[in-house]
């Protein structure tokens, strides 16, 4: 009974990113922020929504063992591969309506975190990995929640390549040994169940690493359009995840802050 109830109380955050880590082309709003998205699932609840994930691309597509469908924004919109079904109005349809019901449905927590990183080049000399930045603000928000809510668990990314996999590490690995401005690092090893984050390929059909991915452009959109950062886009489906997730948001359990908790401006 003991190790089914920290099973349960068990979470995994899972990670994806808009935009690059690049200080190029910052004057283009594409490549100026970079929003880094985190959703976290409590097990059952994760086995609940990867199943229904699964059992949505089985209707449409059919079993495919050997070759599953993964879930990927640009793929999407482009109907690259797999995705060519959807130029059909009614399995477009079938598709965009299914997925939000799958996520309206969800029971996760999610938190964005972008950074501006033309004015971050700006303030400082050595400005800081901006990946790994937004990195280090998730992981406080996330580890603060684990130790509010008496709960631990780990962290998962997309793997980016080799060099990027090994930088992504040492920087985890960073803020677990000495901790941030906001948390000592005994913050990290009690929420925290391992000092490595996890990194998998996209191939390897991750449930979360695809809601991360279906994500986190339109909701970095959102709310720099929000913030009358960048002008409104037409993205009719966007703006519907965006409404899907709404109440998905990390926030202060106290006063129901989204700021700072849910939506994290650098």
């Amino acid at each position: 009974m003991t190790n089914q109830i920290k099973l349960i109380n068990r979470y995994r955050l899972y990670i994806d990113e808009s935009g690059d880590h690049t200080y190029n082309l910052l004057d283009e709003p594409a490549h100026r922020y970079l929003g880094l998205l985190g959703v976290w699932f409590r097990r059952p609840d994760y086995i609940t929504f990867a199943e229904r994930l699964e059992q949505l691309k089985r209707t449409l597509w059919g079993p495919r063992p050997d070759k599953p469908v993964i879930l990927h924004r640009s793929d999407i919109i482009n109907r690259k591969g797999p995705f060519g079904l959807l130029c059909c109005r009614k399995k477009r349809k079938q598709f965009d309506d299914g997925l939000l019901d799958i996520i309206c449905q969800a029971q996760f927590k999610m938190v964005c975190v972008i950074i501006d990183k033309q004015k971050h080049l700006a303030k400082y000399k050595s400005p800081f990995h901006p990946y790994h930045y937004c990195l280090a603000a998730m992981l406080d928000r996330y580890s603060g929640w684990l130790v509010y809510k008496n709960a631990v668990g780990d962290v998962m990314a997309e793997s980016r390549g080799r060099e990027e996999d090994r930088q992504l590490k040492q920087a985890y690995c960073r803020v677990y040994e000495s901790g941030t401005l906001w948390f000592d690092h005994e913050c990290y090893k009690k929420a925290l169940t391992t000092h490595d984050i996890k990194l998998k390929n996209k191939s390897a059909n991750i449930a979360g690493l695809q809601l991360a991915d279906i994500l986190a452009y339109p909701i970095k959109q959102d709310t720099l359009i929000q913030k009358g950062l960048i002008t409104a886009g037409g993205d009719y489906f966007g703006k519907e995840v965006c409404k899907a997730v709404q109440n998905k948001f990390n926030i202060h359990e106290q006063n129901g802050w989204v700021e700072g908790y849910g939506v994290v401006l650098l």
